[in-house]
């Protein structure tokens, strides 16, 4: 591996700095605190190919590779956790989905509306009682003629309300049948379908996270993605290049964390000197800055075999799982270091702490990830 970003990468990460920079961080607690989805943000990621980063430019995508994508959502959560999980779920679940099941005419159909934003994703799996036991899902949908009955609610979706297509993944066969789930594509506006309960959560709070609820929705049987049966394997796949975009999103806040206390032990002086000069505060920051490196080590390299075609579940999982519990760890220890401030609201790191935590739990937990690593090792 050349761990030298070359210039597309580098051109990447420092067109969504600049962004971010204008159109996020002046913003950023009035839209946690207002639980704000601040949709014109994403319409103008969407003018700058940011909506559709692996999306051939055939279908109006940037045709970039995983490497510029990491960066897009790293450079984003240093300022925001909740616009840069949004803009991961959009671009790795919805639109990753359809990139990567659909068929060429699907593909025409959906993936430039999603590409530059016209339309915002939202991707169904997780229900109220199945999370990662998603094979005894409820949500169930029955052939008729040449259309599909589909009911049942999905829970915990980004953009359960907002979102303008979602790919839902409803039992066509029987209960645990790895071959009886289906992927279906469901345009807001069909009849039946609808936006549920908003989640108030403790952070990712201006990213949408609702109920999608389904009530005799019928599905064309030409909004199937891949064959009948095939929901749950597709799923399993779109998950292992997801895990990527959390890992990145993780690494984002991480920095974001560790850069707000650095700054701030170099400014704030006690004893007569700047508290970064004390060993207590200068290990702290090697330990942070130490786990940072590793993690991201670990992003580049999924993100390298993912580009090359290779099999990425145990690396991806092995990224999601590190970079998600550095996250939290680092976060904790930024608050620890601005002491008191750390607590409040008037200085960053007590909204990088709130956001950390979905980390280890979104897209699977840490210890699903475990299985996920420990399967692949025996399995090897």
């Amino acid at each position: 591996m050349n761990f030298q970003e070359n210039e597309s990468v580098q051109m990447v990460r420092q067109m969504v700095r600049d962004f971010a920079e204008r159109n996020v961080r002046p913003h950023v607690m009035e839209w946690d605190e207002s639980q704000t989805f601040p949709v014109h943000v994403f319409k103008e990621l969407g003018k700058l190919g940011l909506m559709g980063v692996l999306v051939p430019e055939e279908y109006n995508g940037s045709g970039f590779g995983y490497l510029e994508y990491y960066a897009a959502i790293d450079e984003l959560s240093k300022v925001c956790g909740s616009i840069g999980l949004s803009m991961a779920a959009h671009n790795s679940l919805c639109t990753g989905h359809i990139l990567q099941f659909a068929n060429a005419d699907q593909k025409k159909r959906w993936l430039p509306k999603l590409a530059t934003a016209e339309w915002i994703g939202a991707w169904g799996l997780t229900e109220a009682n199945t999370g990662s036991d998603a094979l005894r899902m409820k949500c169930v949908a029955k052939k008729e003629g040449n259309e599909w009955v589909l009911n049942g609610s999905k829970n915990w979706i980004t953009h359960g309300i907002t979102g303008d297509i979602a790919v839902v993944l409803a039992r066509t066969g029987e209960l645990l049948d790895s071959h009886g789930i289906t992927a279906f594509v469901v345009e807001r506006g069909t009849p039946g379908f609808k936006g549920g309960k908003k989640e108030n959560k403790l952070g990712m709070r201006a990213s949408e996270t609702a109920e999608m609820i389904f009530e005799d929705c019928r599905i064309p049987e030409e909004n199937v993605l891949g064959n009948v049966g095939d929901g749950f394997i597709q799923a399993m796949k779109v998950l292992d290049g997801g895990r990527i975009s959390i890992a990145a999103l993780s690494l984002g806040i991480a920095k974001g964390a560790y850069e707000a206390a650095v700054k701030y032990s170099k400014e704030r002086e006690q004893f007569g000197q700047p508290i970064s000069q004390f060993q207590a505060i200068g290990f702290k920051l090697a330990d942070m800055a130490t786990q940072i490196e590793a993690a991201e080590l670990l992003i580049q390299e999924s993100a390298h075999l993912k580009n090359h075609g290779k099999s990425v579940t145990k690396v991806s999982a092995m990224a999601k799982y590190y970079a998600s519990e550095v996250c939290v760890r680092v976060a904790n220890e930024a608050v620890q270091i601005f002491g008191g401030y750390g607590y409040t609201k008037d200085f960053p790191v007590e909204k990088f702490y709130r956001d950390c935590k979905l980390c280890t739990i979104g897209e699977g937990t840490s210890e699903i990830q475990k299985l996920v690593i420990s399967r692949q090792i025996l399995k090897d």
